[in-house]
């Protein structure tokens, strides 16, 4: 039995409608493929202050290096000469709890100050998180110390003479000075792309960072072993800048190496470049390679499209299927078959195609449904809730035995996965990722609960035969069992705190918490992150509408998740 779809449904797509402004002053807009500023950016950094003493300069050099403009000038003006030259703030950027909780020890005593020539400040920080200088991003939690040596110029004024490169910004104020840009990679197959998070200054110029960053760069480290690149190394940015026309058109201008290569490789290096600036909002309409002012022929890739979101898809008392309305509308080859079972059914994971659906029952087996059959695969005893591949199998593994890893063909053949969590002692929640080159999990650690993420190695035939480098993610603070896919960045983990909390998981970036609707027992991922679901205990499924969460329907017993998601 469900209700209140309708109007729900009704309620969400209103929401959705802001409208475009009819009235107001006609305002000139940003020049093509310029990334408009954020408003809560815009930082106003100060030189020093004649006759600063030595912890007054390190305190207003912090300050300042948090703005990037005019290549970080106005940090500059605290360092002496020969280290404005050499200071090198793209290095990394070191993330602290806040400016607050910063302690500064100097080497001069106060009465000092006056007469010395030379002295030491230490500046202890609460790390949260890093990043280093390709941009990306990683938890780090603990006190750090920075050293700064300081000098007196001809003038008199104290400058530091020896600083560590990168810069040291709040957590609060990151999110603000930085953005988060998805490059995109091939996965294994050339077939689907890959996102991989970096981590950029904001009023830099995106379409050439990200660009020289894509071109010249490869995977992260733990991603490398699932996903490649088209742009060969010896292919790179003929010029320090991507000019974008009134057309819209972003010239890329490369080195000759790249006038030798095939139209397939050009393809997809064409494909990368202009899936990644579409992602960072620098809206092109083609990519155009160039070498010594003459055009290349590049084509484009044809990715594989995903058909519109059909509605969740949910188990009640008479009916299994997609809600469409106020029905459930049932799925040919694995409605009848699941309303058939005997036990309980404990999970359901669709396949995208909807051609069969990996169930677990209540006595912890799993078994793959489809065509009207219905065949065991795992019957292994402690099993967590199965996952689907886009290559369709069946992921599974027993919760206290993580390296036990499984994946299961159609066809009930099973392939062990290796290397997988070689340091964990248990698993609660395990997703593959959409693209089938990356799987997330959350795992226990010397007694911690993480949620990780490695790459998904497969044969030429697409089977998964081992796992990469884990990647921690981030540490949460009790059992953690719901994990679902939220796009192809992000992750939601349903973390079983002394309150229980929804951490929305970028997948190489900072999470966010938010309380999730009252006795949630169960949640299914979408394609963005606005299209969480989420199922309480008393059989009601709930959406998200803006910063709230709304009924959809009630009635249902299992919430069931698609491949992927």
């Amino acid at each position: 039995m469900l209700r209140g779809i309708t109007a729900v449904a009704a309620a969400l797509a209103l929401s959705a409608c802001t409208g475009l402004p009819m009235s107001g002053d006609v305002n000139v807009g940003l020049d093509l493929g310029e990334v408009p500023d954020d408003s809560d950016f815009l930082f106003i950094a100060s030189g020093p202050a004649p006759g600063s003493g030595p912890q007054e300069i390190v305190e207003g050099f912090l300050e300042a290096a948090i703005s990037p403009a005019d290549n970080w000038n106005t940090a500059r003006s605290f360092l002496t000469p020969k280290l404005q030259t050499t200071w090198q703030p793209g290095a990394g950027v070191s993330i602290d709890d806040a400016v607050v909780s910063r302690t500064f020890s100097s080497s001069i005593p106060d009465d000092e100050v006056e007469s010395a020539e030379t002295g030491v400040v230490q500046v202890q920080i609460d790390l949260v998180a890093s990043v280093d200088g390709e941009g990306l991003y990683s938890e780090s939690r603990g006190p750090s110390t920075r050293p700064f040596t300081l000098s007196r110029t001809d003038d008199g004024e104290w400058r530091i003479s020896q600083a560590p490169d990168g810069i040291v910004i709040d957590e609060a104020r990151f999110p603000r000075v930085f953005d988060s840009y998805a490059l995109q990679y091939f996965d294994q197959s050339w077939t689907h792309l890959v996102p991989d998070t970096r981590w950029f200054p904001r009023r830099t110029s995106i379409a050439t960072t990200v660009t020289r960053a894509l071109v010249g760069g490869s995977p992260s480290p733990w991603l490398e072993d699932a996903a490649r690149t088209a742009f060969p190394a010896d292919v790179q940015l003929a010029q320090d800048a991507v000019l974008i026309d009134r057309q819209q058109v972003a010239d890329v201008a490369l080195t000759p190496a790249a006038s030798r290569l095939d139209p397939t490789t050009l393809a997809r290096m064409r494909t990368q470049l202009q899936q990644t600036l579409d992602l960072a909002d620098v809206r092109v309409s083609q990519v155009r390679f160039t070498v010594d002012g003459r055009t290349l022929d590049a084509g484009v890739v044809n990715l594989p499209v995903d058909a519109a979101d059909q509605g969740p898809v949910v188990l009640t008392d008479d009916a299994f299927g997609v809600i469409v309305g106020d029905e459930v509308s049932p799925i040919e080859g694995i409605s009848d078959e699941i309303l058939a079972l005997p036990q309980r059914v404990r999970a359901v994971d669709l396949a995208r195609d909807a051609l069969h659906a990996a169930v677990q029952l209540a006595d912890g087996g799993v078994y793959v449904v489809g065509d009207g059959r219905v065949d065991l695969l795992d019957p292994r005893p402690g099993l967590i809730e199965p996952s689907l591949d886009p290559y369709g199998y069946t992921w599974t593994v027993p919760a206290d035995a993580p390296g036990a890893l499984k994946a299961w063909s159609t066809n009930v053949t099973e392939h062990a996965i290796t290397e997988a969590w070689p340091n964990a002692s248990a698993i609660s929640a395990l997703r593959v990722s959409v693209d089938g080159a990356r799987v997330a999990a959350v795992i226990t650690l010397g007694g911690q609960h993480w949620v990780v993420v490695a790459a998904v190695v497969r044969d030429e035939a697409g089977v998964p035969v081992q796992l990469g480098e884990v990647k921690q993610l981030t540490l949460v603070d009790g059992d953690a069992r719901e994990l679902v896919w939220l796009g192809a960045e992000r992750l939601g983990v349903l973390v079983d705190a002394p309150t229980p909390v929804l951490l929305t998981q970028l997948v190489g970036g900072p999470g966010v918490m938010e309380v999730p609707p009252t006795g949630t027992i169960s949640l299914a991922g979408a394609r963005t992150e606005s299209g969480i679901r989420a199922l309480d205990a008393t059989g009601t499924l709930y959406a998200h509408a803006g910063s709230a969460w709304r009924e959809v329907a009630a009635g249902v017993q299992v919430l069931a998740t698609r491949s992927g998601e």
